[in-house]
């Protein structure tokens, strides 16, 4: 196909915004690298809620990749029941909390293929017994980390992140796309490639005391690269090289990820809203970022809900993002033998 210059025009944009997008990455791996506490708690802080609440915004327009918004209301009660997990440690919620997260993920599977809504019910239940009889909810087993702690985290905000930039690119044929993707794990196995001592700037108490929050997902990555064991309360948890790279691999993880959305703004056109929609959004923002301000466990937990429920609206397009890029590398193979 003759491109036209709308064509033209849109390609090049497209391959700008790859570079934009790699220069958005270097700009995170050198703030990680210099204050990687304090940047990822500014990022979850102040860019978090703002991405929680445009993305939320243009999933509704899509109609949340399925077919029916009506089949949103099961993840939302699971996320409801997340939250009460979260505020009550001694709740029956809690104690299937990756159990809840399993039965999110798989049901948003179940509603890009399945139609009927018993059967979607049944499946989303079978998946839900499964995890509990094979112990998924056994704190510190792999199932439990993949699905309580992972995947509304690390695996959200870096995985899934690199599964979009992977998919883009094998969309639109972009070689800019894929050296974007390359950067973006570069970037992230620098940390465990260069862990520099005594680099950077020392973590404040406000620091440590914010960020006791999201402690075992450090310690939990920290066990999974072979490091050993890490405790929050423990003084190398904030000063020791590898816990740090640990922490710098997630600051740079959360805040490329938030960075990487709102660089999108001319692709996925998220922005385009009412001028009511975005007035709402910016009041909710504004609100979100003072009571963190106020006091960052307020905030944490005032805005758990709605950063959970992000991560489970999310599930169908993740989902639909990897039988793409199936598709595309399928495609291309198929080319390639003909």
């Amino acid at each position: 196909m003759i491109a036209t210059p709308k064509n033209t025009l849109k390609i090049a944009s497209g391959e700008w915004i790859n570079y934009i997008n790699i220069g958005l990455m270097l700009i995170s791996l050198a703030a990680a690298y210099i204050l990687p506490f304090e940047l990822f708690l500014f990022s979850y802080a102040v860019l978090g809620p703002l991405h929680y609440l445009t993305e939320i915004s243009w999933l509704d327009k899509k109609n949340y990749f399925i077919r029916s918004k009506d089949d949103m209301i099961l993840l939302l009660l699971l996320v409801l029941l997340l939250t009460v997990a979260k505020f009550d440690n001694t709740s029956l919620p809690n104690k299937f909390f990756a159990s809840i997260v399993f039965c999110g993920f798989v049901y948003a599977l179940i509603l890009l293929f399945i139609q009927d809504n018993t059967t979607k019910i049944l499946l989303a239940a079978a998946a839900f017994i499964i995890s509990a009889v094979f112990n998924f909810n056994a704190f510190h087993s792999f199932p439990f980390l993949i699905f309580a702690v992972w995947t509304p985290t690390i695996v959200h905000v870096f995985l899934f992140t690199g599964s979009f930039i992977l998919f883009g690119a094998l969309k639109s044929r972009s070689a800019s796309g894929i050296i974007s993707l390359l950067f973006f794990v570069a970037c992230a196995a620098t940390f465990f490639v260069f862990k520099p001592n005594n680099f950077g700037l020392p973590i404040t108490n406000y620091g440590r005391q914010s960020y006791a929050l999201f402690g075992y997902i450090n310690s939990s990555i920290y066990h999974l690269f072979g490091f050993g064991n890490i405790k929050k309360t423990d003084i190398d948890f904030y000063t020791a090289p590898k816990a740090v790279a640990v922490m710098r691999f997630i600051a740079f993880a959360y805040t490329y990820h938030y960075l990487n959305w709102f660089s999108k703004t001319s692709v996925i056109k998220w922005n385009q809203v009412s001028k009511k929609r975005m007035s709402a959004i910016i009041i909710l923002w504004v609100v979100s970022v003072l009571l963190y301000a106020i006091s960052y466990r307020i905030g944490f937990y005032a805005l758990f809900l709605l950063s959970m429920l992000h991560v489970f609206l999310e599930f169908p397009l993740n989902h639909y993002t990897f039988i793409g890029i199936g598709k595309e590398i399928s495609t291309i193979w198929t080319g390639r033998k003909e």
